[in-house]
Formats: structure tokens, C-alpha cells, sequence
């Protein structure tokens, strides 16, 4: 099962999951009309879910198992970029982005762990991003969603490993979608983020299925982050000063570009 498959890397998944031919595959998304194109391309299974209310991921889990069987794999990619800069953001854009990029995980393990547990079985996989291991300095609200969605994928590890649930963590960095169209209208934001290199959904896909195989935890499709994420946890200083200084020079370019006579 796939959440946030009516487009960007939820849809490359579903092509890409597809091929493998699995016994079933279930597509859900919130746009109805989005996810039930990709599912007809696919030869899967659209139940339109809002994953911003707990009572849809129930009703989406109990409509697949009930129609289809245990679910042996879900995977929780739906997200939101949440509003632009800080704390200022109205409560109920923080709200939103909390509910669709942590709660919706939240909920989906709260649904499927008794089961998967009860079988001594079972795959959880959720999409971060490298802001969840890094940072996204153009959107508080996300990045702080996106290191708790991590958080929650590392806990759920660490305790339900030796009842037999796998899970993964997908944390990627630029990634040709609506979501990175958005952010790149912040000169500010997009200079870190695009410093690692922009990928195709399709690439991620690849590298996604690549890690489920290997049942790796961190599934990092940009060699970079990783580095960054060593730097960040050895050097911190270090880490946060660099960050800095990429802000301070891509607000002098924006400043510059902005100005009369500038670019």
C-alpha cells in the first residue's frame, strides 16, 4: 500500500512497485482524480484517503485488508510543504503540516502494528526528507515536521525489530516535483536545497526499491546528505556555521538581484 501516489515520487513509486509485480497494490492519495489515473496505468487499486484524518488511514487500512489481506507493506509518502518561514506561520498551517507529515505516520503505525505484530510480520516505510536529518532553512514548519516523522521511524525501529516489523525511512533532498517548485520560488531555501543535485522521481524509485531490498533503515537517494549528516553530528559547529554562511550569500544574491540595474 502507497500513500500520496497521484503524483511526484509517490507516483514514480507506483510505477516502479508495479513492475514488480506484487500480489496487490493499493493507491491512495487525496486527490481522487490523480490517484485513480495512476492507479488504471498501474493495474492497481485507488481508495481515495485524506491522511490528514486518522479515521481515513483507518478506513483505507480496513478496506485493503478486508478486501485484500493482510497488508505486508505500507508505505506512508504523503506530504505537504507546510507554509513559508518561521514561527510567525498561522497555528493552523502548523497544524496542517503536523497532522499530514507526522500524524499521518502516527496513525498508520497505530492501525497496523497490533497486526503486523500479531503475524510477526510486517514492513512500515515512510518518506522524510533530508530536512528531517538536515534542515530546510526556508520553512520551519516542514523541517521541524520532517525530524519528527525520522524520530517516530527510529523509534518504531528500535522496539517493534525483534517482533518482526521492518521499516524504512525515506529522506530525500531535491527532487523534481510540485513540492520543489514551490520551495524554489525562496531564493533563500533553494541554495542549500539544491546544493546536493536535483533527481528524477524515477531515480528515487530506484533507490527506494534498492533499499527495501536490502531492508535498510535510512534510504538517502542523495550521496551528499549523508556527508552533511556526519559533518552535522561530529562538527556541529561547524555544520551550523556553513549553513549560515550559504544563507548570508544567497541573501546577498537575492538583495543583489532585486536591486535596480541587478540581474
Amino acid at each position: 500500500m502507497l500513500t500520496g501516489a497521484g503524483s511526484g515520487i509517490g507516483r514514480a513509486l507506483a510505477h516502479r512497485f508495479a513492475a514488480e509485480s506484487p500480489r496487490c497494490l493499493v493507491l491512495a492519495d487525496r486527490d481522487a482524480l490523480a490517484v485513480r489515473a495512476v492507479a488504471d496505468a498501474v493495474g492497481a487499486v485507488a481508495i481515495p484517503t485524506d491522511v490528514g484524518v486518522e479515521a481515513e488511514i483507518v478506513a483505507l487500512i480496513d478496506e485493503a485488508e478486508r478486501s485484500f489481506g493482510p497488508i505486508d507493506l505500507f508505505f506512508s509518502n504523503a506530504g505537504v510543504p507546510g507554509p513559508p518561514g518561521g514561527p510567525e506561520a498561522p497555528d493552523e498551517e502548523w497544524q496542517h503540516t503536523w497532522e499530514v507529515n507526522l500524524m499521518s505516520h502516527v496513525w498508520a503505525a497505530r492501525a497496523l502494528l497490533p497486526r503486523m505484530v500479531e503475524r510477526g510480520e510486517g514492513y512500515l516505510v515512510s518518506t522524510a526528507s533530508a530536512a528531517g536529518l538536515l534542515t530546510q532553512v526556508s520553512a520551519a514548519a516542514y523541517s521541524v515536521t520532517k525530524h519528527a516523522a525520522v524520530a517516530l521511524a527510529e523509534w518504531i525501529s528500535i522496539n517493534y525489530a525483534d517482533a518482526g516489523v521492518k521499516v524504512s525511512c525515506l529522506c530525500p533532498q531535491a527532487v523534481r516535483t510540485p513540492m520543489l517548485d514551490m520551495a524554489l520560488d525562496d531564493p533563500v531555501g533553494a541554495a542549500p536545497l539544491l546544493a546536493g543535485g536535483v533527481l528524477d522521481p524515477e531515480e528515487v524509485a530506484e533507490v527506494v526499491v534498492a533499499g527495501i531490498r536490502e531492508e535498510r533503515f535510512l534510504i538517502l537517494p542523495h550521496e551528499a546528505v549523508a556527508q552533511h549528516m556526519a559533518l552535522k553530528g561530529t562538527q556541529n559547529e561547524r555544520w551550523l556555521n556553513g549553513m549560515r554562511k550559504l544563507v548570508r550569500q544567497a541573501r546577498a544574491q537575492s538583495a543583489a538581484a532585486d536591486a535596480p540595474g541587478g540581474g
